[in-house]
C-alpha cells in the first residue's frame, strides 16, 4: 500500500470516527433501508476529503470535531470540519510535517516539521501559527499527554 492510501485511509477513518462519535451520543436506534444491513461494529467510509498534497499525518479533536492533517510535499497542514467533511483553512507551517498532535483541552495544534527540526504550534481557534519551536533530530513524532496539560489542576 503506497503512504498517500494510506494517509487518505487515515483521513477516512478519522472523519468516520468523528461522525460515529457525535452522532452517537444523539442517534435514536439505527434504522437501515432497503435490504442491505451493515454489520454490527463495522465501520463505513462517509467521505473522502481531498486535501492539498502528500498527507502524511493526522490528528482528531472531538471537541472541535475537527481533523488535522499533515500535507509533507507542500508544508502545510489541513483544517477539516467533521461536521460538514471539508476543508476550511490551509496552515503554512515548517518544512516537512509529518505528524500531528492535538491538545483539546487548549485547542492547540503540535506538528513536527522533519526537514527543518522545528515543531509548530497552531492556534485551533484562529487556525494559525503561534510558536515554531526548534527541537533536533529531524523530528517524526508528535504527541500530547492527556494527563498532564497545562492549565489542568
Amino acid at each position: 500500500m503506497k503512504l498517500t492510501q494510506r494517509a487518505a485511509i487515515l483521513i477516512t477513518l478519522a472523519a468516520t470516527w468523528l461522525t460515529l462519535a457525535a452522532t452517537a451520543a444523539t442517534a435514536s436506534p439505527p434504522s437501515v433501508q432497503g435490504t442491505a444491513r451493515a454489520a454490527k461494529g463495522c465501520i463505513t467510509v462517509t467521505a473522502t476529503i481531498p486535501v492539498v498534497s502528500f498527507p502524511l499525518g493526522v490528528a482528531a479533536d472531538r471537541k472541535t470535531n475537527t481533523i488535522y492533517v499533515a500535507n509533507d510535499a507542500s508544508d502545510t497542514v489541513s483544517v477539516i470540519s467533521g461536521r460538514t467533511n471539508t476543508v476550511t483553512a490551509t496552515v503554512p507551517v515548517g518544512s516537512l510535517p509529518f505528524s500531528v498532535a492535538v491538545n483539546a483541552k487548549t485547542n492547540t495544534i503540535y506538528v513536527a516539521n522533519e526537514a527543518d527540526s522545528t515543531v509548530s504550534v497552531i492556534s485551533g481557534r484562529t487556525n494559525t501559527v503561534t510558536a515554531t519551536i526548534p527541537v533536533g533530530g529531524d523530528p517524526v513524532g508528535v504527541a500530547v499527554d492527556p494527563h498532564h496539560l497545562r492549565g489542568q489542576r
